[in-house]
């Protein structure tokens, strides 16, 4: 049961939404803090500027605070907007680019790799095991070549 759970919890998209989650709330603070310091006060403005009647209206003593719900659209609007264009749009750009075959390749492995993949095959091979494919070609996705018959 809890080895279904670890294994749940530690794929790599589940890590990624909760650290897209904290950001987007982290960003959306900015934004509100954004629109309330600067936005609200000029709609204030705009709709009269007197005081605490400012962005307001009020029907039967009851008030309507238009200012407050324009500000929270405006902040929306500004939160998915950049989400969009510096989260989203890269993503799907580079899903496309994979989907083309267009991803540049792995990077190399480090010497320090290179030089352990060796000593494992060594001793493996040592122990009478027979190495088919190195850690090597699996770092780089390289698949062994099946036997040629003559």
């Amino acid at each position: 049961m809890f080895q279904g759970f670890k294994d749940f919890i530690m794929r790599g998209n589940v890590v990624d939404l909760a650290v897209g989650v904290v950001i987007g709330a982290a960003f959306t603070t900015v934004v509100t803090s954004f629109t309330n310091a600067f936005l609200k006060p000029l709609i204030q403005l705009l709709g009269g500027g007197e005081g605490l009647k400012a962005g307001k209206f009020y029907v039967n003593k009851v008030e309507f605070d238009y200012a407050s719900f324009i500000n929270a659209i405006i902040t929306f609007v500004l939160t998915a907007a950049v989400l969009y264009f510096l989260v989203v749009m890269p993503l799907n750009v580079l899903a496309e680019r994979r989907r083309r075959g267009e991803e540049p390749p792995p990077k190399a492995p480090s010497e320090e790799v290179k030089l352990l993949t060796e000593i494992r095959d060594a001793m493996l091979r040592g122990q009478g095991h027979q190495v088919s494919n190195s850690a090597l070609d699996e770092v780089l996705g390289r698949q062994p070549e099946p036997p040629q018959k003559y």
